[in-house]
Protein backbone atom coordinates (compact mmCIF):
# COMPACT_ATOMS: atom_id res chain seq x y z
CA UNK A 1 0.00 0.00 0.00
CA UNK A 2 1.01 3.62 -0.45
CA UNK A 3 0.40 6.11 2.50
CA UNK A 4 1.02 9.49 1.67
CA UNK A 5 3.84 11.34 4.10
CA UNK A 6 4.93 14.59 3.91
CA UNK A 7 7.08 16.60 5.92
CA UNK A 8 8.56 13.12 7.40
CA UNK A 9 11.66 11.39 6.92
CA UNK A 10 11.30 7.85 7.92
CA UNK A 11 14.98 7.16 8.38
CA UNK A 12 15.48 10.35 10.95
CA UNK A 13 12.10 8.87 12.88
CA UNK A 14 13.64 5.25 13.47
CA UNK A 15 17.00 6.26 14.56
CA UNK A 16 16.43 9.00 16.70
CA UNK A 17 16.55 7.02 20.13
CA UNK A 18 12.87 6.08 20.45
CA UNK A 19 12.31 2.82 19.11
CA UNK A 20 15.36 0.37 18.42
CA UNK A 21 13.73 -2.67 17.10
CA UNK A 22 13.67 -2.03 13.56
CA UNK A 23 15.82 -3.55 11.04
CA UNK A 24 17.49 -1.65 7.87
CA UNK A 25 16.92 -4.17 5.12
CA UNK A 26 18.06 -2.66 1.55
CA UNK A 27 16.26 0.70 0.93
CA UNK A 28 13.82 0.34 3.81
CA UNK A 29 12.97 -0.97 6.95
CA UNK A 30 11.58 -3.90 8.75
CA UNK A 31 9.31 -4.11 12.26
CA UNK A 32 6.97 -4.68 14.24
CA UNK A 33 3.59 -1.74 14.94
CA UNK A 34 2.13 -3.93 18.11
CA UNK A 35 1.59 -7.37 16.69
CA UNK A 36 1.55 -6.28 12.69
CA UNK A 37 4.60 -7.22 10.97
CA UNK A 38 5.39 -4.13 8.84
CA UNK A 39 8.06 -3.88 5.54
CA UNK A 40 8.04 -0.18 4.97
CA UNK A 41 10.06 2.06 2.77
CA UNK A 42 10.03 5.60 1.98
CA UNK A 43 9.81 7.06 -1.57
CA UNK A 44 9.98 11.11 -1.54
CA UNK A 45 6.64 12.07 0.38
CA UNK A 46 5.30 8.72 0.22
CA UNK A 47 5.87 5.49 2.19
CA UNK A 48 5.28 2.22 0.35
CA UNK A 49 4.36 -0.40 2.96
CA UNK A 50 3.93 -4.15 2.50
CA UNK A 51 1.86 -6.26 5.68
CA UNK A 52 0.77 -9.79 6.49
CA UNK A 53 -3.00 -10.50 5.54
CA UNK A 54 -5.15 -11.41 8.04
CA UNK A 55 -6.78 -15.22 7.57
CA UNK A 56 -10.28 -13.92 9.24
CA UNK A 57 -10.47 -10.87 7.38
CA UNK A 58 -11.43 -9.22 4.04
CA UNK A 59 -7.71 -8.29 2.48
CA UNK A 60 -10.00 -4.39 1.78
CA UNK A 61 -10.35 -3.98 5.73
CA UNK A 62 -6.82 -5.38 6.55
CA UNK A 63 -5.30 -2.50 4.15
CA UNK A 64 -7.39 0.10 5.73
CA UNK A 65 -6.84 -0.94 9.28
CA UNK A 66 -3.18 -1.11 8.48
CA UNK A 67 -3.08 2.30 6.06
CA UNK A 68 -4.46 3.76 9.55
CA UNK A 69 -2.17 1.67 12.09
CA UNK A 70 0.76 2.86 10.39
CA UNK A 71 -0.22 6.52 10.02
CA UNK A 72 -0.69 6.90 13.73
CA UNK A 73 2.11 5.05 14.85
CA UNK A 74 4.14 7.48 12.67
CA UNK A 75 2.21 10.68 13.71
CA UNK A 76 1.57 11.58 10.30
CA UNK A 77 -1.37 13.62 11.54
CA UNK A 78 1.02 15.57 13.92
CA UNK A 79 0.67 19.38 12.41
CA UNK A 80 4.90 19.34 12.52
CA UNK A 81 5.48 22.21 10.69
CA UNK A 82 3.42 24.41 13.79
CA UNK A 83 5.04 21.95 16.21
CA UNK A 84 8.58 22.85 14.51
CA UNK A 85 7.43 26.82 14.74
CA UNK A 86 6.57 26.75 18.44
CA UNK A 87 10.39 26.02 19.26
CA UNK A 88 12.59 28.72 20.99
CA UNK A 89 14.44 30.70 18.43
CA UNK A 90 17.13 30.20 19.76
CA UNK A 91 20.78 29.38 17.36
CA UNK A 92 21.01 26.06 18.89
CA UNK A 93 17.16 25.06 18.85
CA UNK A 94 17.47 26.48 15.18
CA UNK A 95 20.43 24.71 13.87
CA UNK A 96 18.69 21.07 15.62
CA UNK A 97 15.34 21.56 13.40
CA UNK A 98 16.89 22.29 10.38
CA UNK A 99 19.31 19.34 10.91
CA UNK A 100 16.35 17.38 12.19
CA UNK A 101 13.14 18.18 9.14
CA UNK A 102 10.96 15.66 9.16
CA UNK A 103 11.57 13.57 12.74
CA UNK A 104 8.33 12.99 14.27
CA UNK A 105 7.68 11.12 17.83
CA UNK A 106 6.82 7.55 17.22
CA UNK A 107 3.39 6.81 19.28
CA UNK A 108 4.42 3.30 20.52
CA UNK A 109 2.09 0.41 22.26
CA UNK A 110 2.20 1.44 25.87
CA UNK A 111 4.25 -1.42 27.88
CA UNK A 112 6.66 -2.32 24.85
CA UNK A 113 8.08 1.24 25.45
CA UNK A 114 7.67 1.18 29.21
CA UNK A 115 9.55 -2.23 29.03
CA UNK A 116 11.98 -0.78 26.59
CA UNK A 117 13.09 2.02 28.70
CA UNK A 118 13.65 0.13 31.64
CA UNK A 119 16.29 -1.80 30.18
CA UNK A 120 17.49 1.35 29.05
CA UNK A 121 19.11 2.90 32.01
CA UNK A 122 23.07 3.36 31.93
CA UNK A 123 22.62 2.15 28.21
CA UNK A 124 23.84 3.43 24.91
CA UNK A 125 21.40 3.27 21.96
CA UNK A 126 22.82 0.70 20.13
CA UNK A 127 22.65 -1.72 23.60
CA UNK A 128 19.42 -0.91 23.65
CA UNK A 129 18.72 -1.85 20.41
CA UNK A 130 20.55 -5.45 21.32
CA UNK A 131 18.45 -6.09 24.06
CA UNK A 132 15.10 -5.31 22.27
CA UNK A 133 15.94 -7.47 19.97
CA UNK A 134 16.57 -10.68 22.37
CA UNK A 135 13.87 -10.20 23.81
CA UNK A 136 11.70 -10.71 20.76
CA UNK A 137 13.53 -13.16 19.43
CA UNK A 138 13.75 -15.00 22.86
CA UNK A 139 10.09 -14.54 24.07
CA UNK A 140 8.08 -12.60 21.62
CA UNK A 141 6.61 -14.12 18.50
CA UNK A 142 7.72 -14.94 14.88
CA UNK A 143 5.70 -13.12 12.28
CA UNK A 144 6.64 -12.97 8.38
CA UNK A 145 5.43 -9.95 5.89
CA UNK A 146 7.00 -11.20 2.99
CA UNK A 147 10.90 -12.41 2.47
CA UNK A 148 11.66 -11.24 5.95
CA UNK A 149 10.65 -11.99 9.68
CA UNK A 150 10.06 -9.67 12.39
CA UNK A 151 9.03 -10.61 16.36
CA UNK A 152 6.60 -9.38 18.49
CA UNK A 153 7.52 -7.42 21.42
CA UNK A 154 6.61 -10.35 24.44
CA UNK A 155 3.50 -9.08 26.55
CA UNK A 156 4.06 -8.74 30.29
CA UNK A 157 2.35 -11.55 31.34
CA UNK A 158 4.98 -13.73 29.50
CA UNK A 159 7.57 -11.60 31.24
CA UNK A 160 5.40 -11.70 34.48
CA UNK A 161 6.73 -15.68 33.70
CA UNK A 162 10.26 -15.36 33.11
CA UNK A 163 12.82 -16.30 35.40
CA UNK A 164 15.70 -13.04 36.12
CA UNK A 165 18.55 -15.76 35.23
CA UNK A 166 16.14 -15.95 31.81
CA UNK A 167 16.32 -12.39 31.23
CA UNK A 168 20.04 -11.57 32.13
CA UNK A 169 20.67 -13.88 29.36
CA UNK A 170 19.05 -10.89 26.98
CA UNK A 171 21.86 -8.79 28.51
CA UNK A 172 19.62 -6.91 30.91
CA UNK A 173 21.92 -7.25 33.92
CA UNK A 174 20.63 -5.25 36.80
CA UNK A 175 17.96 -4.94 34.92
CA UNK A 176 16.22 -8.03 34.78
CA UNK A 177 14.57 -7.65 38.43
CA UNK A 178 13.07 -4.24 37.67
CA UNK A 179 11.72 -5.62 34.18
CA UNK A 180 10.39 -8.53 36.32
CA UNK A 181 8.54 -6.36 38.60
CA UNK A 182 6.91 -4.33 36.52
CA UNK A 183 5.77 -6.64 34.50
CA UNK A 184 4.34 -8.71 37.12
CA UNK A 185 2.29 -5.80 38.47
CA UNK A 186 0.99 -4.90 34.78
CA UNK A 187 -0.06 -8.34 34.08
CA UNK A 188 -2.15 -8.38 37.61
CA UNK A 189 -3.74 -5.26 36.77
CA UNK A 190 -2.00 -3.20 39.43
CA UNK A 191 -0.16 -1.15 36.90
CA UNK A 192 -3.18 -0.24 34.16
CA UNK A 193 -0.95 1.02 31.87
CA UNK A 194 -4.36 1.86 29.42
CA UNK A 195 -6.43 3.50 32.01
CA UNK A 196 -3.93 6.01 32.90
CA UNK A 197 -4.23 7.50 29.71
CA UNK A 198 -6.93 9.35 31.38
CA UNK A 199 -4.33 11.15 33.94
CA UNK A 200 -3.35 14.24 34.33
CA UNK A 201 0.38 15.02 33.57
CA UNK A 202 1.72 15.31 37.44
CA UNK A 203 -0.45 11.82 38.34
CA UNK A 204 0.81 10.13 35.31
CA UNK A 205 4.67 10.75 36.13
CA UNK A 206 3.61 9.74 40.00
CA UNK A 207 2.09 6.72 39.04
CA UNK A 208 5.36 5.43 36.18
CA UNK A 209 7.78 6.37 38.92
CA UNK A 210 6.32 4.30 41.36
CA UNK A 211 7.17 1.26 38.80
CA UNK A 212 10.41 -0.40 39.37
CA UNK A 213 12.85 0.40 37.75
CA UNK A 214 11.33 3.62 36.64
CA UNK A 215 13.19 7.35 37.48
CA UNK A 216 12.48 10.77 36.34
CA UNK A 217 13.58 10.17 32.57
CA UNK A 218 12.55 7.31 32.17
CA UNK A 219 9.16 8.36 33.09
CA UNK A 220 9.20 11.18 31.11
CA UNK A 221 10.29 9.08 28.04
CA UNK A 222 7.38 6.89 28.47
CA UNK A 223 5.01 9.87 28.49
CA UNK A 224 6.32 11.67 26.12
CA UNK A 225 6.46 8.02 23.31
CA UNK A 226 3.73 6.07 24.67
CA UNK A 227 1.00 8.41 26.04
CA UNK A 228 1.90 11.55 23.65
CA UNK A 229 2.28 14.30 26.69
CA UNK A 230 4.45 16.47 23.78
CA UNK A 231 5.31 18.78 26.71
CA UNK A 232 7.82 16.01 28.20
CA UNK A 233 11.18 16.92 27.98
CA UNK A 234 13.69 13.80 28.77
CA UNK A 235 17.24 14.79 30.29
CA UNK A 236 19.98 12.31 30.07
CA UNK A 237 23.17 12.39 29.73
CA UNK A 238 23.49 13.76 25.76
CA UNK A 239 20.46 16.18 26.59
CA UNK A 240 22.30 17.74 30.00
CA UNK A 241 25.70 18.20 28.06
CA UNK A 242 24.03 20.29 25.38
CA UNK A 243 21.54 22.37 28.22
CA UNK A 244 25.31 23.19 30.43
CA UNK A 245 26.84 23.51 27.35
CA UNK A 246 24.92 25.42 25.30
CA UNK A 247 22.52 27.26 27.71
CA UNK A 248 24.26 27.43 30.80
CA UNK A 249 27.85 28.03 29.48
CA UNK A 250 29.00 30.50 32.59
CA UNK A 251 27.39 27.86 35.25
CA UNK A 252 30.09 25.55 36.93
CA UNK A 253 27.48 23.91 38.45
CA UNK A 254 23.86 23.76 37.98
CA UNK A 255 21.79 21.35 39.36
CA UNK A 256 19.41 18.53 37.68
CA UNK A 257 15.87 20.54 39.32
CA UNK A 258 17.29 23.80 37.71
CA UNK A 259 17.21 21.86 34.27
CA UNK A 260 14.08 20.13 34.58
CA UNK A 261 12.73 23.84 35.37
CA UNK A 262 14.29 25.16 32.61
CA UNK A 263 13.33 22.92 30.17
CA UNK A 264 9.71 22.53 31.14
CA UNK A 265 9.11 26.35 30.73
CA UNK A 266 11.64 27.40 27.94
CA UNK A 267 10.92 24.80 25.23
CA UNK A 268 7.19 25.14 25.84
CA UNK A 269 4.16 23.04 25.01
CA UNK A 270 6.19 20.62 22.42
CA UNK A 271 9.10 20.51 24.37
CA UNK A 272 9.31 16.59 24.34
CA UNK A 273 10.24 17.41 20.66
CA UNK A 274 12.58 20.24 21.43
CA UNK A 275 14.48 17.45 23.24
CA UNK A 276 14.23 14.82 20.40
CA UNK A 277 15.94 17.16 18.15
CA UNK A 278 18.65 18.95 20.12
CA UNK A 279 19.08 14.80 21.20
CA UNK A 280 19.52 13.12 18.32
CA UNK A 281 21.24 16.50 16.65
CA UNK A 282 23.90 15.90 19.09
CA UNK A 283 24.50 12.97 18.55
CA UNK A 284 24.61 11.83 15.06
CA UNK A 285 26.87 15.14 15.34
CA UNK A 286 29.26 13.48 17.70
CA UNK A 287 28.68 10.29 15.48
CA UNK A 288 30.62 12.30 12.79
CA UNK A 289 33.01 13.93 14.82
CA UNK A 290 34.60 10.57 15.72
CA UNK A 291 34.18 9.40 11.87
CA UNK A 292 36.08 12.41 11.05
CA UNK A 293 38.74 12.09 13.94
CA UNK A 294 39.50 8.40 13.27
CA UNK A 295 39.78 9.25 9.48
CA UNK A 296 42.42 11.75 10.19
CA UNK A 297 44.11 9.99 12.41
CA UNK A 298 44.15 6.81 11.24
CA UNK A 299 42.14 5.92 14.26
CA UNK A 300 43.98 7.40 17.15
CA UNK A 301 46.47 9.72 18.47
CA UNK A 302 49.42 9.94 16.21
CA UNK A 303 51.94 8.92 18.75
CA UNK A 304 49.49 6.01 20.92
CA UNK A 305 49.85 2.66 19.92
CA UNK A 306 46.63 0.91 18.80
CA UNK A 307 45.47 -1.95 21.22
CA UNK A 308 43.10 -4.79 20.60
CA UNK A 309 41.19 -6.95 22.86
CA UNK A 310 41.47 -11.01 21.87
CA UNK A 311 39.68 -13.45 23.93
CA UNK A 312 40.83 -16.87 23.10
CA UNK A 313 38.08 -19.73 22.64
CA UNK A 314 37.42 -21.05 26.49
CA UNK A 315 39.53 -18.36 28.31
CA UNK A 316 37.85 -16.03 30.78
CA UNK A 317 39.58 -12.82 30.03
CA UNK A 318 40.89 -11.20 27.41
CA UNK A 319 44.42 -10.94 26.28
CA UNK A 320 45.81 -7.31 25.41
CA UNK A 321 47.84 -7.18 22.21
CA UNK A 322 49.13 -4.54 19.71
CA UNK A 323 47.36 -4.71 16.37
CA UNK A 324 50.11 -6.33 13.75
CA UNK A 325 51.99 -8.55 16.72
CA UNK A 326 51.69 -11.89 17.54
CA UNK A 327 49.33 -12.62 20.85
CA UNK A 328 51.24 -12.86 24.00
CA UNK A 329 53.20 -16.25 25.26
CA UNK A 330 51.10 -18.66 27.20
CA UNK A 331 51.37 -17.56 31.13
CA UNK A 332 52.02 -13.42 29.70
CA UNK A 333 50.00 -11.39 32.55
CA UNK A 334 46.89 -9.93 31.56
CA UNK A 335 46.15 -6.18 32.16
CA UNK A 336 49.83 -4.69 32.15
CA UNK A 337 52.97 -5.10 30.16
CA UNK A 338 57.00 -3.68 29.89
CA UNK A 339 58.33 -1.05 27.56
CA UNK A 340 61.51 0.36 28.02
CA UNK A 341 61.83 -0.85 31.86
CA UNK A 342 58.34 0.50 32.43
CA UNK A 343 55.01 -0.83 33.63
CA UNK A 344 52.57 0.32 31.81
CA UNK A 345 48.58 -0.34 32.51
CA UNK A 346 46.14 -1.39 29.67
CA UNK A 347 42.72 -0.89 30.87
CA UNK A 348 39.23 -1.06 28.03
CA UNK A 349 36.43 1.44 28.41
CA UNK A 350 33.62 0.69 29.75
CA UNK A 351 31.12 -0.96 27.83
Amino acid sequence: MEIPAPDFDLEKTLDSGQVFHWEKVGQGFVGMIGDLPVCIEQRGEVLCAKVASGSSRSLERDAQDAHATISSYFALDHPLADICASFPNDPVMNEARDFCGGLRIVRQPKWECLATFICSSMKQVAHIRQISLRLRHRFGNRRKVGDHVAHTFPLAQRLASATENDLRKCALGYRAKNLIASARLVSSGKADLEAWSALPVADLREKLRALPGVGMKVANCVMLFAYERLRAFPIDVWIERVLKQQYFPRKKKITELRLREFSETYFGEHGGYAQQYLFHHARIASRRSRMAKNSSDGGGAPLRRRIRLLRPEGGPSPYLARIGESKPRAGARVGSGKRMGRSVRLSAPQG
